[in-house]
């Protein structure tokens, strides 16, 4: 069973044992009762449930809104592992930001090769309504969640890229208070780098981005589709923790190419736009016209250099799975050097060598949709049914250049508070990245996603999937003394 051989964050290899620089994590799970554990996991729930921290599971008419699980036992990163993450996610958000530039812009990597154009003009996350424009100070990913794996003590790799508008990170915001909250002592034994000040750094990348003209105080906004969205929480979360107004569609106008926030005292110019709507909805004179999320007349706005709007338009096709198996190449040829966080190893189902050996070995590997997220559209072969087999066989043969297909990974665990006790779970990671003008910061911290089911390596919350609290040591283990 994959959970068996699976590297285990904590305990090693071995799985017998905490890690040497853990020992002080490994002491407090043997010595702290499981009905205790329970207690204060089920206290960190109800505060959530409390506090609204919900999402909504589309399609789902029996539970439309559920807290994510959250378990009690945190995930942990010595300094020199992080120190080394944070190296590889700042070249690969440069080499992102630069891909951006470059596609939307003079296309260098298309003229010389490196990609084949039907992969960005054919893709339906490429905007050719943007081409041309370029966003204030250049910056287009400017808040990235790089999703990564492990399988061992010094192998991680980059699962997927999230430049459009990543999510999670309030969970990661509130795990880390119920952790304050509910389990000082760790705090205590380790020095665990601080996460709070997230709110204030997502601030200042915006006012960093603004438009050149704008004053010294830049009006900022949070744009979100409405409470029906299953980010809401996240969206007024974190325009309450940065102090800027939440808006939908119905509050900005767009006059004279101009942004403006309807409000009880007048009209105030919008200067940068934190916008949590997908392209498609974002200008109705642009994009899908029958819109009733997005702003008439916004994407002229920016063209003209008025308002900055985050993440950029455009940004999907850097999410797209064909593009991430080009990332390796991507990341070679605008920064002159290897990438230092390498990918899962992906077939591109385009290509008919690759599409053979997908179908030649269905029931090993995951295969995914190109343009899926959340879970959706994949098959994972090891644990899916004949039927199942059989259903993405076909969608293969009908669109293999819809699909990419990786091998299945022994992905790493970490003891989770399950039914029957402390059990092993798969987990990922989704570090936040913030680039403004002033450069690129990587938040010590990031969402950890555990798969609860015995042996699942789904983690996405949609598919069932919780959450842990992920320390940052700001050294190599526990404090002394």
């Amino acid at each position: 069973m994959a959970v068996a051989r699976a590297f285990d964050e904590i305990l090693g290899t071995g799985g017998k044992a905490a890690r040497p620089e853990l020992a002080a994590l490994g002491d407090w799970l043997d010595t702290t009762d499981t009905a205790e554990l329970r207690r204060r996991q089920k206290s960190a729930e109800a505060t959530f449930r409390q506090l609204g921290i919900t999402f909504a599971v589309y399609g789902d008419e029996d539970a439309s809104e559920r807290i994510i699980p959250f378990d009690i036992v945190p995930r942990v990163f010595l300094a020199d592992e992080w120190a080394r993450l944070s190296e590889g996610l700042i070249q690969r958000v440069e080499a992102i930001n630069t891909f951006l530039d470059d596609i939307y812009g003079e296309r260098k990597i298309l003229k010389d090769g490196i990609l084949p154009d039907d992969l960005i003009f054919s893709n339906p996350q490429f905007r050719p309504e943007i081409a041309g424009m370029r966003p204030p100070h250049g910056v287009w990913a400017h808040i990235c969640g790089i999703d990564l794996v492990r399988t061992g003590p010094d192998d991680f790799f980059v699962l997927e890229d999230n430049a459009r508008t990543p999510s999670g990170v309030s969970y990661m915001l509130e795990n880390r208070e119920a952790m304050l909250r509910l389990c000082p002592e760790l705090f205590r034994q380790f020095r665990v780098a601080a996460v709070d000040s997230y709110p204030d750094r997502l601030l200042q990348t915006m006012k960093s981005v603004a438009p050149a003209h704008t004053g010294n105080n830049p009006v900022c906004v949070v744009l979100t589709p409405g409470h029906y969205n299953s980010a809401y929480y996240e969206h007024s979360f974190l325009a309450d923790s940065m102090g800027v107004e939440l808006v939908e569609a119905a509050d900005l106008v767009v006059d004279d190419d101009i942004v403006w926030m309807r409000t009880i005292a007048g009209r105030v110019k919008v200067d940068v736009i934190y916008r949590r709507i997908d392209d498609d909805y974002l200008d109705p004179l642009v994009f899908r016209p029958d819109s009733a999320l997005g702003v008439r007349g916004l994407i002229a706005a920016y063209a003209a250099g008025n308002v900055a709007i985050i993440n950029a338009p455009g940004n999907g096709i850097a999410d797209d799975k064909a593009i991430y198996s080009y990332m390796p190449e991507i990341v070679r040829y605008y920064t002159g050097a290897e990438a230092k966080l390498p990918n899962v190893q992906t077939f591109r189902c385009r290509e008919p060598e690759a599409l053979q050996y997908t179908l030649d070995h269905l029931g090993e590997l995951v295969v995914k949709l190109v343009d899926g997220s959340g879970g959706y559209g994949m098959l994972v072969g090891p644990t899916a049914s004949k039927d199942e087999i059989a259903k993405f066989r076909a969608a293969l043969a009908a669109e293999p250049q819809r699909y990419i297909a990786q091998p299945t990974l022994a992905l790493s665990t970490v003891p989770t508070l399950v039914e029957a006790g402390l059990a092993p779970r798969h987990i990922d990671f989704r570090p936040f990245v913030l680039t403004g003008s002033k450069g690129i910061q990587v938040v010590p911290g990031g969402l950890t996603r555990v798969a609860l089911r015995e042996g699942s390596l789904v983690v996405n919350s949609s598919q069932g999937g919780g959450t842990k609290d992920s320390f940052v040591l700001m050294d190599n283990g526990a404090k002394a003394g």
